[in-house]
């Protein structure tokens, strides 16, 4: 492909205010949540999957299992790639082999086959995590929360969004036109993306190795990247425990409730998601810090609410409402910490907080699995509340 006057160049580090206005954020956010979306469309489709090939649940796991760890891999090998080549270009080139991978699992003849297009669709659904810091890079200082906020609303609400689409088209259309329909979504934005966004000149010439192992430099040197990755981690661990064990709790002897009011839930979780670009806002004029112990502080007086009341339908939608605004507000904030601290390093800075991220939903989905099944449902709010203190506990070491 070659540029275009309408692609001017922009230096990786660069602030460029006139780049990114309501219509290339809009852009950017939509792109962000149709390539995150793209790693939890499996999850409502595993009991048809299952039927169609004639296997076990056990066995069907591995589809959501391999997405994830594709796209964990992802972040940490090859979301760095955006200090080192045009921006623009990389995010270009994994949309593209993103609708390679969901055309593929749209026809996909057999499970093996499946499993290969959930592993590649999990390593290019990263990009995402190139649409972020191209945002922070494109965005005025004095409006970086606020517009990185706008884009993270896409990113959130293709996370919790996500599973209702996939579930409701499944119903009317099967499993393979939920994936076909996925590819046709991110095939259209692509030109978009090639033609909105400017050539970003590599902010370093450093080699592939040296650039995975400036990660390890990074954390060193910047005590406000090992508190932003430990927090959002902890807040992390609650988001995950809640929301993987619900489905399971909606269904058990206190709520009596089928998939379709836990796949309801995700509704819920997104009223909270659209507070992002106010909590960016927020950043912007007073501060990161104040937001995200605020944030962290809204997270466990929710968490902790649920542990002790009585149990009620209502009141676990507050929750999700509730909490789900803080972990939102909380990840923006830090954000906006992290892309301060060295402008010609912000891939390799949001790997390294999105890795903390994906290691504390890990942990958070098994251990609020395990505290569920044997502690039954209390336990796992009060994880929730105990995770996020400990999360303020470390925002209130950054001022």
């Amino acid at each position: 492909m070659n540029s275009t006057p309408a692609s001017p160049t922009l230096a990786a580090g660069a602030s460029a205010a006139p780049a990114l206005g309501a219509a290339l954020t809009l852009l950017l956010a939509t792109a962000t949540g149709l390539a995150v979306a793209s790693i939890y469309y499996v999850q409502p489709l595993l009991g048809l999957l299952s039927a169609d090939f004639g296997v076990g649940s056990a066995t069907i796991g591995l589809l959501p299992t391999l997405t994830q760890l594709g796209y964990g891999a992802a972040i940490l090998l090859l979301s760095p790639l955006g200090d080192r080549y045009d921006r623009r270009r990389i995010i270009v080139v994994k949309a593209a082999t993103l609708v390679a991978a969901l055309a593929s699992a749209a026809v996909a003849p057999g499970f093996a086959a499946l499993c290969v297009a959930s592993i590649a669709i999990g390593l290019t659904a990263t990009l995402a995590q190139d649409l972020v810091p191209a945002a922070a890079t494109l965005a005025p200082e004095a409006e970086r929360g606020r517009r990185v906020g706008q884009v993270m609303t896409g990113l959130l609400l293709g996370i919790l969004l996500s599973r209702v689409a996939a579930g409701s088209l499944a119903a009317l259309a099967g499993w393979r036109a939920v994936y076909g329909t996925a590819a046709v979504a991110v095939a259209l934005v692509m030109p978009l993306l090639w033609r909105g966004l400017p050539r970003f000149v590599p902010a370093t010439q450093a080699g592939y190795g040296a650039l995975l192992a400036s990660m390890a430099g990074l954390w060193t040197r910047y005590p406000a990247l090992r508190r932003a990755a430990l927090a959002q981690g902890l807040l992390s661990v609650a988001f995950s425990a809640f929301w993987s064990t619900l489905a399971l709790v909606l269904a058990g002897p206190e709520f009596g409730q089928g998939s379709a009011v836990a796949g309801a839930f995700g509704l819920a979780g997104a009223a909270g998601a659209l507070a992002a670009p106010l909590a960016g806002g927020m950043a912007d004029r007073r501060g990161p810090q104040a937001v995200i112990r605020a944030a962290a502080l809204l997270v466990f007086v929710a968490f902790a609410a649920e542990a002790v009341a009585p149990a009620s339908l209502w009141g676990l939608v507050a929750v999700a409402v509730v909490f789900d605004l803080g972990v939102q507000a909380a990840l923006v904030s830090h954000q906006s910490v992290i892309y301060s601290l060295d402008p010609a390093s912000r891939s390799r800075l949001n790997a390294v907080l999105v890795s903390s991220m994906f290691v504390g939903m890990a942990s958070g989905a098994a251990l609020g699995s395990a505290l569920l099944a044997a502690f039954g449902w209390r336990a796992v709010p009060a994880l929730g509340a105990l995770a996020a203190l400990g999360a303020l506990a470390v925002a209130r070491r950054g001022g």
